[in-house]
């Protein structure tokens, strides 16, 4: 009998017919994770576990960018869950990519700052990506170049140059996070980013930006009048 059905389930087709006439704005974080949970755990109430995790984390992309080990620490989240977690924050990072794959990165740079976004913006150690493009600014290779601490990524530009004479790159758009949250350039990273630039001006290689990526904000050096 329907009475015999857990409480849940009334709830997960009213929160899903409210996504269906609303669409994702028509739910609270915790409610879209929510959603999502219904298919990786189907058999218990899922709303205290999403609770938790906004609660823990912050929000729902903090939620599924956060590291396996502390989001099986979690209670209610096993490591089954805690992958199904990861797989939405790759699709979404996919998602980001393939919208500046085949197109000159340059006139579609809110497409691009979204990708940088989704691939950097709560990652808790610093590092340094360099996004390779040909003569018609299309992306060849987006690659980490250097990964360290919380405050400090190690950067050769001598091997950023010679990397971007293998792809047979002739311009480069530098990026990376600042976990602290704050984006403000510091003066190392005014310092490296122009020894790129000479590097690469001795071999006919362009930087059109050096992208800095904060917790909620994004510092372009091209707009700060650094390059």
């Amino acid at each position: 009998m329907s009475s015999d059905k857990p409480h849940y389930l009334q709830h997960r087709d009213r929160l899903r017919e409210r996504f269906k006439t609303g669409g994702k704005d028509a739910l609270a974080d915790y409610e879209l994770l929510e959603l999502y949970l219904f298919n990786s755990i189907p058999r218990r109430d899922v709303k205290p576990v999403a609770k938790e995790l906004i609660a823990r984390f912050g929000s729902f992309a903090e939620a599924i960018a956060a590291p396996l080990g502390q989001l099986v620490e979690v209670k209610g989240v096993g490591e089954k869950t805690a992958l199904d977690l990861k797989i939405i924050q790759a699709t979404a990072s996919r998602l980001a990519k393939e919208n500046v794959l085949d197109a000159p990165i340059l006139s579609s740079w809110s497409a691009l700052m979204d990708y940088c976004r989704s691939e950097m913006q709560y990652e808790a150690k610093e590092q340094f990506r360099v996004l390779f493009l040909d003569k018609k600014n299309r992306l060849i290779a987006d690659e980490i170049m250097g990964k360290g601490t919380v405050d400090r990524a190690p950067v050769y530009p001598r091997e950023v140059i010679k990397r971007a004479l293998d792809l047979s790159a002739t311009a480069l758009i530098l990026t990376h996070n600042h976990p602290s949250g704050d984006p403000t350039p510091s003066q190392s990273d005014i310092d490296m980013t122009k020894k790129i630039i000479d590097a690469g001006g001795t071999m006919g290689i362009i930087v059109h930006d050096h992208i800095i990526i904060g917790r909620n904000d994004i510092v372009s050096f091209k707009t700060l009048g650094l390059i």
